[in-house]
């Protein structure tokens, strides 16, 4: 079933524009300004989702009908990943990227926009307290932003032995244009998909939630109430 059979109705006044002034007409939409949001802390449990990367060129429905045999629950994922716009939320192709950054920039493929760390690992090791197991010792974290004169600068570290100076250019990276377009668009990439175990009950949640209550002054139904402009 869509998700709009789920959204309750809200009946809108509308101030009419000639005479009598005083009066007012209603009319009934519905009332897509009440959010649904999930708690944060649900992503922690494998239990309930799965990870999934979205493939080049799927769209939401595809992954629905894929995980859950029903497009429609298109909306499930949207509100599960808070898509508020499919247009900008949901990974492009990567020829669409690739064109959206040619208009967006002057030279996306030369033009420089920052400059990013990589991961420089000491060769030292730390002891897990619980495990025992032996976690390396980080030097330079990863995927930091610094700037050209790091870039162009030697970079020093202790490797568990000796100091190492080695080239800024060696342990980090210009990220062009294309490359940060690129890299936002696979950041998109990752959603998570509600156990399809959780489906009856993540419904029977959403309509709960989107039913009005009685104490409001605007109240007419749990489905239905009155709010002026």
């Amino acid at each position: 079933m869509p998700m709009f059979s789920y959204i309750p109705d809200v009946k809108y006044d509308v101030k009419p524009v000639q005479y009598p002034f005083t009066q007012s007409d209603f009319i009934t939409a519905k009332n897509f300004f009440r959010r649904f949001e999930l708690n944060p802390d649900v992503y922690n449990y494998a239990l309930y989702y799965n990870k999934y990367a979205i493939l080049d060129g799927e769209r939401i429905d595809n992954v629905a009908e894929k995980f859950y045999n029903r497009p429609s629950y298109d909306w499930i994922i949207v509100i599960t990943n808070n898509i508020i716009n499919p247009l900008t939320d949901w990974p492009m192709s990567d020829n669409a990227v690739r064109k959206f950054a040619e208009q967006k920039y002057n030279d996306p493929y030369s033009d420089i926009l920052y400059y990013e760390t990589e991961e420089v690992k000491t060769g030292d090791n730390l002891v897990g307290d619980l495990s025992n197991k032996k976690i390396p010792v980080v030097a330079l974290e990863g995927g930091l932003k610094v700037s050209k004169k790091f870039y162009d600068s030697p970079f020093t570290y202790y490797d568990g032995t000796n100091n190492v100076t080695v080239l800024g250019s060696s342990v980090s990276k210009a990220v062009t244009a294309i490359d940060h377009e690129l890299a936002i668009n696979e950041k998109k990439r990752e959603i998570y998909l509600l156990n399809d175990t959780y489906i009856t009950a993540f419904i029977k949640e959403f309509k709960r939630k989107n039913l009005y209550s009685a104490k409001s002054t605007d109240f007419i139904n749990s489905r239905l109430k009155k709010t002026g402009v």
